[in-house]
């Protein structure tokens, strides 16, 4: 997650207050994912960002995952994320995605 992002994010907690907060992520890779979800969760492990030593405890999801998916209007998912269902492994963004959850969120 680059730092423009973790700004973003930390000034949108910090405002709004994480409670109202749910960021979907929409990596391709697990161990993208899984150091996205983290860096909103627990804070940013490379220590580089903003959000460094910061736990904002954020819930996190991927976009592919069920539950996100039950969401989005069947029409608009076909269009936007249906192409990456297909092509990643689904499975493997969630697990990695939600054992951050599980660890990190205060929410």
């Amino acid at each position: 997650m680059d730092l423009q992002n973790q700004a973003r994010i930390k000034e949108l907690a910090e405002e709004l207050g994480g409670e109202n907060i749910v960021v979907l992520l929409g990596a391709a890779e697990p161990d993208t994912a899984s150091l996205a979800a983290e860096t909103v969760t627990l804070g940013d492990p490379t220590f580089a960002g903003p959000l460094a030593g910061v736990s904002l405890g954020l819930k996190v999801y991927h976009i592919l995952e069920p539950e996100i998916k039950a969401e989005i209007d069947p029409a608009v998912y076909e269009e936007q994320a249906a192409m990456m269902e297909m092509v990643l492994d689904v499975d493997a963004l969630a697990a990695e995605v939600s054992k951050m959850r599980k660890e990190g969120s205060k929410y």
